[in-house]
């Protein structure tokens, strides 16, 4: 069964929400360089601990946050999201050194992402 492994919370100012979220959370919170935007990871506490990590970016929707969930194959699961009524909203791309991923919507409009990671060889 799918689970969400990654968040996103989009900003029109990310320092500012970077400063609030490290102040508030204590979050470790650096700059990823790579890709075609401004990212800033977040690790939000140890590996052993239950919850999932993030990322921080400049606002490029309207919502405000998005979850993404894992998926074995992103091909068969956009095309189950489709045939349900949802849609691809971004993508897919390539994530240099984690995966493929596409942003998507449901019927309703509520967007989140669907990542399928590289394998480990």
């Amino acid at each position: 069964m799918p689970r969400p492994i990654h968040f996103e919370i989009l900003a029109d100012d990310p320092e500012k929400t970077i400063d609030f979220y490290k102040l508030i959370f204590n979050w470790e919170i650096a700059t990823w360089s790579s890709g075609e935007q401004a990212y800033w990871p977040v690790k939000t506490g140890s590996d052993e601990t239950p919850g999932i990590n993030g990322g921080i970016m400049k606002r490029h929707f309207k919502q405000s946050v998005i979850n993404t969930i894992a998926v074995e194959s992103l091909d068969e699961m956009l095309k189950k999201i489709h045939d349900a009524g949802g849609k691809t909203v971004h993508g897919p791309n390539e994530v240099s050194g984690v995966g493929n991923q596409a942003y998507c919507a449901d019927p309703e409009g509520n967007l989140f992402g669907v990542m399928q990671a590289f394998t480990q060889n």
